[in-house]
């Protein structure tokens, strides 16, 4: 099989002439050695850039989804980057704020937010709250019948469309957890309960149809499912929600921010949406800013079956391939431009055989124990989904630019899994 394609790197990924790996300056290898295995290391160049493109492609408004990769650094830095940041829990809420996010810059998501977190949102003056279920919008009445301001809210809808991607991923069909259903009328009878509420502020409307969406044509269905409704109630502000596809393998292609808020923006031109409308971009953003560096600590070849590669993490650091069958590219970062025609099995060290980072994967033939190797793309939802199964710590993630490693998330510890044991 051929060389890894570059285009699933890092924006600032460079190689030497034997094929080495930096990126943002920094030796990849080189941060391997000094900060271990497994590894996250994010091209902060890569972050800003993707973000300036969500804010030039959609305008003010336009919000990071935090679910997809989530720490102090990465609030800052969105924010910084003129983004607002969605947040679905209290806890993506409290390290927005304690990053130094003003709370009207946030959107609080959530199919069932507990009177604690709408408490929390309430107090904190969060600029918009997407109400997704009627039990919510009466614990809001209580909230603020109580004594707390009442938010400014958008109504979630669900549009019914069924966009071309996993099961689990899919948010805007019938049979859905999320939002007020368009067809029974469900998205109706809330939205006109907002609006004679005294208690929220109704601004407009949200609809989601799913993540890894790769086909831009489904969010313009999407709008044309909701423009009578949205049209009818002529609300301020649409916001389209994220869900753009990123591309993981060879041979996988996805639009960019910009087609996408231009595919969107002509459908709600087309269908006479006069409202503002907005995204929520997360995977787009980080996905393919990241690597991830493990160690090989064992070749196993069962002959006639197949070769097992084992490295130092697995699914505690990426479920994705467990959860949702996920695929990946793996290579050698020593020799990034190396073939690959070996094919093997690359799992992790967990005590289970669904323990698999990738099912068929290509390889250098001189792989070896001991090697550093790396999966791109791996920017979303590998740290933010990571566990402690096997009581294993979690890796550290780096940003890097312009030559300097900075720690923002480190290596947690053995002292670490005991401090919440009680014994």
């Amino acid at each position: 099989m051929s060389a890894l394609p570059f285009h699933l790197l890092p924006d600032t990924a460079d190689l030497d002439a034997a094929g080495r790996l930096s990126i943002g300056g920094c030796d990849v290898l080189d941060l391997a050695t000094e900060y271990g295995t497994p590894l996250f290391v994010y091209d902060e160049a890569h972050l800003r850039s993707h973000c300036r493109q969500a804010v030039e492609a959609f305008g003010p408004g336009v919000a990071y989804a935090t679910k997809a990769f989530l720490c102090g650094a990465m609030a800052k830095l969105a924010h910084e980057e003129g983004m607002d940041l969605d947040v679905a829990t209290g806890g993506e809420l409290h390290v927005a704020l304690a990053a130094g996010v003003p709370p009207d810059r946030l959107v609080m998501h959530g199919n069932n937010k507990s009177s604690a977190e709408l408490t929390m949102a309430l107090e904190t003056g969060v600029g918009r709250i997407v109400v997704d279920s009627f039990d919510e919008m009466d614990r809001i009445d209580r909230l603020v019948t109580g004594g707390l301001p009442a938010p400014t809210v958008l109504i979630r809808v669900n549009p019914g469309v069924e966009a071309h991607t996993h099961e689990y991923l899919q948010t805007g069909v019938v049979d859905s957890k999320f939002g007020f259903g368009l067809a029974s009328g469900a998205a109706q009878e809330a939205v006109e309960r907002a609006m004679h509420a005294e208690t929220m502020e109704l601004v407009g409307l949200h609809a989601h149809i799913g993540s890894q969406v790769f086909v831009a044509g489904f969010f313009a269905q999407a709008v044309r499912a909701l423009a009578p409704f949205v049209n009818a109630f002529r609300l301020p502000e649409l916001s389209i929600g994220g869900g753009l596809g990123v591309a993981y393998v060879e041979g996988e292609t996805n639009p960019s921010i910009r087609e996408w808020a231009e595919v969107v923006k002509f459908a709600c031109n087309d269908a006479g949406i006069t409202a503002k409308v907005t995204a929520e971009p997360g995977r787009a953003v980080v996905a393919r800013a990241a690597v991830t560096l493990y160690r090989v600590g064992t070749v196993k070849t069962l002959p006639g079956v197949r070769t097992y590669v084992a490295v130092d993490g697995g699914m505690s650091d990426n479920p994705r391939p467990v959860l949702y069958g996920s695929g990946y590219e793996a290579f050698l970062p020593r020799a990034t431009t190396a073939d690959r025609p070996k094919r093997v099995r690359i799992v992790g060290k967990h005590c289970e055989s669904g323990d698999v980072i990738v099912h068929d994967a290509a390889v250098p033939e001189d792989l070896v124990v001991g090697d550093i190797l790396a999966t791109p793309v791996t920017g979303a939802y590998g740290h933010t989904m990571g566990s402690n199964y096997n009581m294993v710590v979690r890796p550290p993630v780096l940003f890097v630019s312009g030559g300097e490693a900075r720690e923002v998330v480190r290596r947690e510890t053995y002292d670490d899994l005991l401090r919440r044991d009680l014994g």
